[in-house]
């Protein structure tokens, strides 16, 4: 089968790889139809993530078709049509039974990290009936995409942990697919203002058609004056840093108002400075987190329902013989205003 893996030497390449077998009875084989490409995996590509080793085959986003399944798997049988998590869990283990299924002591994010991904045109799901969700009749695959990782992410530890709640400010700094699964999903708790912040217009011009109030660009060095200007000098309520880098993340800091809450979903590769000598006195709230999508479920009916349309976010398709274009186009993804991108293999 073909399959995009990390060479080891910060870089990709597509290849040949045997098709990937059953090893334990929980475990099935996916027929990829389609997946896509996350931040994350730029962040494998510049060496941020060490663990991933060369070889390894990327991705732990997609939909497809049970090929095969194991003896204990009872939940899918061949030919279901299926949602992949990002996430992989037991659903036995102590974390998995508080719902923490990000450290699943036989799974978590192993998906392109641990285990062979799902850029590839098969592979292999651990614990099938806990890491897979059966695709509704009739609902647009490539929205489910979505699903996989960036919705569920941008809610979670972005939307949950910040504590977004009606009548709040809320800013959000970084308009990338996951800073904008963040945006759509803040708005089921009807914020006042939801404030979008980013170097790109393009960006930002989506942002405001998906339901940020404001945006503000922060190509000038000046985002911290515009925001207390729009705000009263008082900051925003909740800031979700979505970038990853240390000055989206000391942006939070200058920017949140007394008694807030600074979520950080951005994968970071590098130190940030903490200023924890401003921040006691201001009560404010850090949070940190790797999604367990235990939201799932309730995401997938508010697409299922016409209530989250995150097909909005799909900006660019390929074939899956053009998989390192896509990587090009999302890795540039200014000047070719991307978002993210639907790779089909049906």
């Amino acid at each position: 089968m073909k399959a995009l893996v990390y060479n080891g030497q910060h870089g990709k390449e597509l290849v040949e790889k045997p098709k990937p077998s059953l090893l334990k009875p929980t475990d099935a084989i996916i027929r990829i139809t389609k997946t896509t490409i996350c931040g994350t995996d730029l962040h494998i590509l510049g060496g941020d993530v060490p663990a991933v080793t060369a070889g390894r085959t990327l991705g732990h986003e997609g939909v497809g078709i049970v090929e095969e399944v194991g003896s204990a798997v009872n939940n899918f049988k061949p030919g279901d049509r299926v949602l992949i998590s990002c996430i992989t869990s037991c659903g036995k283990c102590d974390n998995c039974k508080k719902s923490l299924y990000a450290h699943c002591e036989d799974g978590g994010w192993i998906l392109g990290h641990l285990i062979d991904g799902t850029q590839a045109e098969y592979v292999r799901i651990p614990h099938a009936d806990n890491s897979l969700y059966h695709i509704p009749e009739g609902v647009d695959e490539e929205a489910l995409v979505m699903l996989s990782d960036i919705l569920p992410t941008g809610f979670e530890i972005g939307v949950l942990s910040g504590q977004v709640k009606p009548g709040d400010t809320v800013a959000i700094v970084g308009g990338g697919p996951v800073g904008l699964a963040a945006l759509l999903t803040a708005q089921f708790y009807s914020p006042a203002e939801i404030i979008m912040i980013d170097l790109d217009d393009n960006r930002l011009e989506v942002a405001q058609k998906f339901g940020a109030t404001k945006v503000v660009n922060s190509s000038d060095g000046k985002a911290v004056e515009k925001i207390l200007e729009l705000t009263g000098n008082k900051g925003v309520d909740v800031a979700i840093e979505a970038v990853g880098i240390p000055a989206t993340f000391a942006l939070c800091q200058e920017i949140i108002a007394a008694g807030g809450h600074i979520a950080n979903v951005g994968v970071h590769g590098k130190s940030v400075e903490l200023h924890l000598e401003k921040l006691w006195i201001r009560n404010v709230t850090i949070t940190t987190g790797l999604v367990s999508t235990n939201s799932t479920p309730m995401l997938l009916n508010t697409v299922k329902s016409g209530k989250l349309k995150p097909e909005q976010l799909v900006t660019h398709r390929f074939s899956f013989d053009q998989i390192e274009q896509a990587y090009d186009v999302f890795k540039n993804a200014a000047k070719n205003k991307a978002l993210k991108v639907i790779i089909s293999n049906d």
